[in-house]
This record gives structure tokens, sequence and C-alpha cells, in this order.
């Protein structure tokens, strides 16, 4: 399958408006098209269809009983596809929609079966992205995006990573360049009757309980012993081509763990703050930068940076797990192979 991809020009919106235009009406034709999000790249298929739908799953490798978002461009597209509103979540989308947060609400059957994994329920989001949007809104149909990624390999942020995994295998790519918050959209759960949290990503608990109140979190994210309710989150996501260990701790004793490793003759790259890499020694060191914010933008990308044949291991520092450091957390204990706490070290 050849793969065509459209590079999006600032200041060209023609050739913009032409090619989301070519790109829709792929996607309307049972295609599957790859686009950018304000969180990661999504790779698109008409929802409402299962022979497109099914198209993403062998594109990335994706296990079939794993959901997928729906996503749509306002609040009228996403009333099409689900039984009711609580009034919690009229609320939610006033505050967040469009945004980096995914609603789980009883479906009303219009997406296929292998969109929801045959649940009851479906998952659905508007993201806010102005390619995104103008491709939704061309598009009028909901659009069923995964991550545009092989299944359990980082997620893409770029297009350049989109490339790499999947050309060949989709039948588009639009290029609009770097998403912005990098790490993937909250998924709450709002079929019951205080709002439960699945997957911790761009919207924070604190930014919700502001707008709702109480809400609550799926037991399985702070024990790994719950059984988790998304049946997305029991598969291993986000894994890099080499070992990854998360060493908790002080620089120090990052840096301990670092020379025990180099004693062995392995070679050591590191993932952390910069004012951490800053204390480092090692044989690669990648900042992902100062704060929580930057550390979500760039940690994809630094996951995908180091190869096999540059380091033996990957040495992430832990973060807090404030704010959006909760889904900075999430992503990197499904990434790891190793997670070394301070006792343990």
């Amino acid at each position: 399958m050849e793969t065509t991809r459209w590079n999006l020009k600032n200041n060209n919106d023609r050739y913009n408006r032409a090619a989301i235009a070519e790109a829709a009406a792929l996607l309307t034709s049972g295609s599957t098209v790859a686009f950018p999000t304000e969180t990661v790249y999504g790779l698109g298929a008409d929802a409402t269809s299962e022979a497109a739908v099914s198209n993403i799953f062998q594109a990335k490798g994706r296990p079939q009983d794993n959901p997928l978002i729906a996503h749509v461009a306002n609040k009228e597209q996403l009333t099409r596809i689900v039984e009711k509103l609580p009034a919690f979540v009229d609320n939610l989308i006033d505050a967040f929609a469009p945004g980096p947060l995914t609603f789980v609400l009883p479906s009303n059957g219009v997406c296929a079966s292998n969109v929801t994994a045959g649940l009851s329920t479906i998952a659905v989001r508007m993201p806010d992205h102005p390619v995104a949007q103008q491709l939704l809104q061309i598009c009028d149909i909901p659009i069923a995006a995964p991550s545009a990624n092989i299944s359990g390999k980082p997620s893409p942020t770029t297009a350049a990573h989109v490339w790499a995994d999947l050309n060949g295998k989709v039948s588009g790519l639009l290029d609009g360049g770097a998403t912005g918050v990098g790490v993937e959209s909250t998924v709450i759960d709002c079929t019951k009757e205080i709002p439960i949290i699945l997957r911790p990503g761009g919207i924070t608990k604190e930014q919700l309980e502001k707008v709702v109140g109480t809400i609550m979190i799926d037991p399985a994210l702070v024990n790994a012993n719950e059984q988790p309710t998304s049946p997305g989150m029991k598969y291993k996501h986000y894994s890099p081509d080499i070992p990854l260990w998360l060493v908790e701790g002080t620089p120090a004793n990052l840096q301990q763990v670092i020379d025990g490793e180099r004693k062995k003759n392995c070679r050591i790259g590191v993932l952390s703050s910069t004012k951490t890499g800053a204390l480092l020694e090692a044989d690669e060191i990648i900042s992902l930068g100062e704060d929580s914010h930057e550390i979500a933008a760039n940690l994809y990308e630094g996951l995908r940076t180091f190869k096999e044949g540059d380091v033996d291991i990957i040495l992430c520092e832990t973060f807090s797990e404030e704010g959006i450091g909760e889904a900075i957390m999430n992503r990197l204990k499904k990434a790891a192979t190793v997670y070394k706490r301070d006792s343990l070290t």
C-alpha cells in the first residue's frame, strides 16, 4: 500500500484545505488516515464501518478486545452516537471540549461493534487541533482513532514517528507538525453517578473536580493487582526498543545505578528533567524539559530516540505524580521493564 503524505504548510490555507479534503475523502471511502491531534497523532477510520475499523487493528497489530476512541468535531456530532448525556457531562464539555478529555458513555449502536469491543459503552472525544477539527467537520461522521503507532510502542507526537511505524500500512498521513500536550487524553467513565478516571491524561483530576465535584479513580491505577475497568489498560504500552528502567530516588541514587550498570560494560542512556540531567554522567543523556508540561510533551520523543546499538539500557528518573505528572508516570510504569524503587537499589 502506498501512503500519501500531505505536508501541511503555514500560511497556505488553500493547499491545507485541499489536502484535508483529500484525507477526508479517503476516510469516508473506508480507508485509514493518520492525523494530528493536540495529544498525539491518531490513526483514523470511519467508526460506523466495521470493515474500515478493522484496517486500524491490522495496521497497528492491535488486540481486538481493546476498544477505540471515536473522535467528533462537536457536541452535536457526539450526541449522534450516544444514548444520553448526563448533566455533569454537559458541564465538562463546556469546560474542556474541544480538548484532551474522553467521555465513556452509553452507546446507541451507531458505531461499529469493533470500535466498542462489543461493550455497551463508547469512548468519544473532541480533539482541540485545527487539522483534526477541519477533518472531522468535513467527514461529518465519527472517526475511530487510536494512536498512530505500532501497538505497544511509544505513541507518535510527530509525523516522522507515524511514518517510521506505519508507512505502507495506511492510506494517508496529514503532517501537521509536532503535537502539543504529548500524552493521551484523560479517559473518564461517565456512566455512573460519580465519574471515574480510567486513564490519566491531559486534563487532571484537580481540574475536573473544580467543575463537577468528586471524581473517583479506577483502583487499578493505584493498585497493580486490581483488574482495570477499561479493557485496553491491561496491555503493555509505550515500550521503547530497548529495556527501560525507572529509578526512584535522588539524582545521586540514579547515578549509583548508572555506575553499577556501566561496570558491567552496559552502555547507559538516561531520560531525565533538565535539572537532574545536569548532575549526571552517562553514555547519553536526554533532557525531557524543565517542568511537567515540557516532560509530558517530550516523553514519547525521548522514548523513541534511543535505538538498539546506541545503548543497552535506558534509565529514567521518576517524577512527581501531581497534576499531569500522574499521566507521565502512568505511561512510564506501563513502558518500563524494571521499576527500581529507592529501597531496592
